[in-house]
């Protein structure tokens, strides 16, 4: 089985991804750009597969991480078959990923 450390360092390298795509752009560029928006929530899939490869134990020790969401977010871009909430994902990627990236990035420094 694949080290739970490279499961945060895919974390960090989508989100940090994330964060150059939308660099520089507001909420209505981010909706009208479709390219982007479908990179960005490409990447936010990986994020949520990722997590739900970090072990239970891993998750219990670090609550501060909003493990359940980021999954949960992951499923809902899935299967939402009818249209993407772009306000949800832009809130997301400019309020959460930037202090979640920090997160994983403590818990990967702790983890040595």
């Amino acid at each position: 089985m694949r080290n739970y450390r490279l499961y945060l360092q895919d974390i960090v390298a989508a989100m940090e991804s994330i964060e150059q795509f939308i660099a520089g752009m507001d909420f209505e560029s981010f909706q009208a750009d479709d390219k982007t928006a479908s990179a960005v929530m490409r990447k936010l899939e990986i994020v949520g597969e990722a997590v739900k490869q970090v072990p239970e134990e891993i998750r219990r020790r670090h609550p501060e991480v909003p493990w359940k969401e980021m999954a949960g977010l992951r499923d809902k871009l899935i299967h939402f078959y009818f249209g993407v909430d772009y306000f949800l994902v832009w809130r997301a990627i400019t309020e959460r990923v930037p202090r979640v990236k920090k997160e994983i990035q403590a818990i990967l420094e702790e983890a040595g």
